[in-house]
């Protein structure tokens, strides 16, 4: 049986303010396209469809309307909440939907009701475990305490417990939207360690012949039966040197995987940028990334002027700028009180605009300004002093 595993589309997310909306239409435009071009059987959206539990009109628009186009290839296909969706918002109208082979997986209660295909080999279960929010679901687990570990451990529990009711031949596919140990985070992704340790062992999924996995925005291998396709956009510039792609699965008729990863079209190329602002406004190394989404961390001991605005003139899609002086002065150990004990309140001031300049003495003018604001402060607390209480 041929699957085509994808997760964290996060429809309705931009990036860095940067609208992603084409991007993410563009990416829905190949999903169909390769479902069509490799054959595929069935479908696997391990979570995170959405960006956030209320969704913009755009966004649900996009997901409407490829729900309808896979319906109307026949290919079955599973979707599960992650923790970004709303699981109920998602899984409104499934037995409705589910009639037209759109199976949404998104309440807890149903982790050990498969979505059963088959192939000339036999049947296929496909599992759909929803994210797990330990704090919420432990008393639906008759579990009275534990954390990601111990929910995912009770669901896998379940699953296998009906598989091992099933014919013997059956084959298990399960979908989790999980951070399994060992598996490689982003910056773009949303902590889930509130309600316990986020991570879990990969064992729990022990007994399964593919677990399509989602959360991480990263593609890896964490088994040759354990899988995460990652996100198929960038999220974040953590992600820059990341390619973006999904899995096709072959599942064969005993059970054994061979995957192959396949590329996502990207809106533009990410770049990292680091140094002095003239060596990247004219060092010839940088020119592939002219038309990249540009981060840049600036090292000059001097804050420049009007960095972004300069920075735009070579590189238009600057997103984000970072400021890591070269020449930054040393922690001192003592405290601040210490630091100013005994100096005069114009030598303080100087040293802070030294502190928040690296390298960069006071001018006169500002040394003038400075002596007459404390002149006008001094004068101000004698005259208080000087009225009758």
């Amino acid at each position: 049986m041929r699957l085509l595993h994808t997760s964290d589309w996060h429809l309705g997310r931009s990036f860095h303010r940067e609208s992603l909306h084409d991007a993410q239409r563009a990416f829905l435009d190949h999903l169909v396209a390769v479902v069509e071009a490799e054959r595929v059987d069935a479908v696997l959206v391990a979570g995170d469809v959405y960006d956030r539990a209320l969704p913009g009109l755009d966004a649900v628009a996009l997901f409407d309307d490829v729900l309808h186009r896979l319906a109307a290839l026949g290919v079955p296909t599973v979707f599960i909440s992650g923790n970004h969706d709303s699981a109920r918002r998602l899984g409104v109208g499934a037995g409705l939907i589910g009639r037209a082979g759109i199976h949404l997986r998104t309440d807890p209660g149903e982790c050990a009701a498969p979505v059963l295909l088959a192939d000339e080999h036999g049947p296929v279960a496909v599992y759909g475990l929803p994210y797990l929010e330990p704090t919420l679901v432990r008393e639906r687990f008759g579990l009275e305490r534990g954390g990601h570990a111990a929910v995912l451990g009770a669901a896998m529990d379940q699953v296998r417990a009906d598989l091992a009711a099933r014919p013997a031949d059956t084959r298990a596919v399960v979908l989790a939207h999980a951070f399994v140990t060992g598996g490689a985070p982003s910056d773009s992704e949303r902590d889930i360690a509130v309600g316990g340790v986020a991570s879990v062992p990969a064992a729990v999924f022990d007994g399964v012949h593919y677990a399509a996995l989602g959360h991480l925005h990263g593609c890896q291998t964490l088994a040759p039966h354990l899988r995460y396709s990652g996100s198929p956009l960038a999220y974040s510039f953590s992600e820059a040197r990341q390619r973006k792609t999904m899995w096709l699965v072959d599942l064969a008729a005993d059970g054994t995987v061979a995957a192959e990863r396949i590329d996502c079209p990207q809106p533009r190329p990410l770049a990292c940028l680091r140094g002095r602002l003239d060596e990247l406004l004219t060092g010839e190394e940088y020119a592939p990334h002219e038309q990249s989404w540009v981060q840049a961390t600036l090292t000059d001991p001097v804050r420049p002027a009007e960095p972004m605005e300069q920075l735009r003139r070579r590189f238009p899609h600057t997103l984000q700028l970072l400021f890591e002086p070269e020449e930054s002065p040393a922690v001192p150990s003592q405290s601040y009180a210490a630091r100013v004990s005994g100096r005069a309140d114009l030598e303080i001031a100087e040293g802070f605009l030294r502190h928040v300049r690296p390298g960069a003495e006071p001018d006169p003018d500002e040394l003038d300004w400075l002596r007459e604001g404390f002149e006008t402060v001094r004068e101000t607390g004698d005259r208080k002093a000087e009225l009758p209480r």
